[in-house]
């Protein structure tokens, strides 16, 4: 009876280890195809090829390319030259991953925009992309409310009092992960801001704040990345994309 007993406590063994291990390998399956993707590079360091502006032809004067960078006013330090339109890859992005490297003037505005649809009316790429805000927070000319500060879900979501960021015009490492409706920003290899889309907290911000009257504001779940011309000097270099 006793042998028995043990016989059976050894199968039972055996039996969980071997769902644990299916279960195991089946995350570990998922793990890998989600994040095993290959890096895309956005940016070829010598020309615009992959991108485009955001309605109209061809890219501006503002926009150039400058030791290896995406540069947008070179040169205006401190000054601002009005808002104008952004730049957008000529691929949309569902899932995805997004590295990249920019430094901004002292007091400089600018943001990465995803899942951006181009309308018919033209507009400009707020009208439907979430915004990775980009600012010189310690010289602010133009924002100083929390949720539109670096680092930010533009107008949503304010990031984490602790997000450590370097001088004007020292360059910042910013990474974007856009999965199924949840978002992480990161600066300089820390997370800063998390946050599901379309959950109770994210539509109550939506509907009390400045995108309560863009209907069309994150509807889109694919779409173009676009970096913004807020009319202040800022680079961009080292941009690469992971699809999820």
């Amino acid at each position: 009876m006793k042998r028995q007993y043990a016989l059976i406590l050894l199968f039972s063994s055996l039996l969980m280890v071997s769902c644990g291990n299916s279960k195991a390998n089946k995350e570990s399956s998922t793990s890998q195809t989600v994040g095993n993707q290959e890096w895309i590079s956005l940016f070829n360091g010598e020309d615009f090829s992959g991108w485009e502006m955001y309605g109209e032809e061809p890219i501006m004067d503002q926009w150039r390319i400058v030791d290896g960078t995406i540069a947008c006013n070179v040169g205006l330090g401190d000054k601002n030259a009005g808002f104008n339109r952004s730049i957008m890859t000529t691929k949309d992005y569902g899932n995805f991953e997004l590295e990249l490297e920019y430094k901004i003037a002292k007091g400089g505005n600018s943001g990465i925009f995803y899942h951006v649809v181009e309308l018919e009316d033209k507009g400009h790429d707020y009208f439907t992309g979430p915004e990775f805000q980009l600012l010189d927070d310690e010289f602010s000319r133009s924002e100083s409310d929390a949720n539109k500060m670096l680092g930010a879900n533009y107008a949503m979501q304010a990031p984490a009092e602790t997000k450590k960021a370097n001088p004007f015009m020292e360059w910042n490492k910013i990474k974007i992960v856009y999965f199924n409706g949840h978002v992480e920003h990161w600066l300089n290899g820390e997370k800063i801001l998390e946050f599901e889309e379309e959950s109770e907290d994210w539509l109550a911000q939506k509907a009390a704040g400045k995108w309560n009257k863009y209907e069309l504001y994150a509807k889109s779940k694919t779409g173009r990345i676009s970096l913004q011309n807020h009319g202040d000097e800022v680079y961009f270099k080292n941009i690469r994309i992971k699809e999820l």
